[in-house]
């Protein structure tokens, strides 16, 4: 038999210009596009300046601090420092969860954050809404510094305040009791009025600052959609129902997204100004109870734990609102 040889198969002249053309297009582009970026930053330094302020403080004080979780699965010493001290695993969490007082403060932390965020949302969105109704501008200027100034007092100011308000001799609360024939109470010594006097001095404190938001929210409201609808014959209620409140609606669904994420976060400081031996059953929150443990004790591995654990339970329920959020076809944080 006669052996043909194989031919050679050769690459058109066409094909590999072609190709040759492709890569170096896709290279030009490329490097087009690294220089008109390069002089977007030259061009906005400024702008690059400023955001690396707030960068910084982010990894100083947010992730560099996560170095220190490795405590939570050790039990330190200090003569040995993080590294050295000994690895005990979940043994920290397990007596937190074992503990008789950790579902006590669990409580206490959930039952305060739920009621502070029952009571301050909607009063937000109400006084938004009642001051973008209000026409004359130096009422509503007025109204604005008078809700809004009580956010500028201090915590210790402010638990001074409560304090001189509800005291049993001189306080006027009592004194308003007493006058109707009353008697008069420690209202600061009974654990069943605490989550009260906490939850609505809180409400009168931050309702002018919380209101801003929602008010930035209805300023970008169109207003033809307010004329058409008093062309229509629609009152003020039915224009604040059926416009004002669907336009800022995504706004309001973000805000609680965030409130929920912070529902483990009840502030300490109010709180432990608040609190005394005979309140302390309903007073006692996480943050309050990581202080007396890690500070007070020197237990630190234990708190550690502890606020991981608050950590996670806000990073869960952050993350269920928002889903919960999507599948309802509302806004979500992402």
């Amino acid at each position: 038999m006669q052996r043909h040889p194989i031919p050679k198969i050769v690459p058109k002249a066409e094909n590999c210009s072609l190709t040759i053309l492709k890569n170096g297009s896709n290279h030009g582009s490329m490097t087009a596009k690294n220089s008109k970026i390069k002089l977007r930053i030259v061009q906005s330094w400024q702008l690059y300046v400023i955001l690396l302020a707030p960068f910084l403080w982010l990894i100083i004080f947010r992730y560099v601090p996560m170095y220190g979780l490795q405590l939570a699965f050790k039990n330190f010493r200090s003569s040995q420092g993080i590294w050295g001290s000994p690895w005990v695993g979940l043994t920290h969490f397990k007596r937190f969860f074992t503990s008789p007082s950790s579902w006590m403060v669990i409580r206490n932390t959930v039952t305060l954050s739920l009621y502070s965020i029952a009571a301050s949302f909607p009063f937000a969105i109400i006084l938004a809404l009642c001051l973008n109704e209000v026409r004359n501008e130096k009422s509503k200027k007025f109204i604005q510094t008078v809700t809004y100034a009580p956010y500028f007092i201090s915590t210790v100011v402010m638990v001074s305040i409560i304090f001189q308000i509800l005291d049993p001799r001189i306080g006027i609360i009592n004194r308003i009791i007493m006058l109707f024939g009353g008697k008069s109470k420690n209202f600061m010594a009974l654990p069943q009025y605490f989550s009260h006097i906490y939850v609505w001095s809180g409400v009168w404190q931050s309702n002018g600052y919380n209101a801003i938001i929602y008010l930035a929210a209805l300023s970008a409201v169109n207003p033809e959609l307010h004329e058409a609808a008093i062309v229509d014959g629609c009152n003020k209620f039915q224009r604040i129902w059926y416009i004002d409140l669907p336009q800022i609606k995504p706004t309001i669904i973000i805000m609680l997204i965030l409130n929920m994420g912070y529902v483990m976060s009840i502030g300490f400081e109010k709180v432990y100004l608040m609190q005394n031996p005979l309140n302390i059953e309903a007073s006692e929150v996480m943050s309050t109870y990581i202080y007396r443990v890690g500070l007070i004790n020197f237990d630190y591995s234990y708190s550690t734990a502890i606020g991981f654990i608050n950590s996670i339970i806000n990073l869960v329920l952050l993350l269920t609102v928002n889903t919960v959020a999507k599948k309802l076809g509302e806004e979500g944080l992402w």
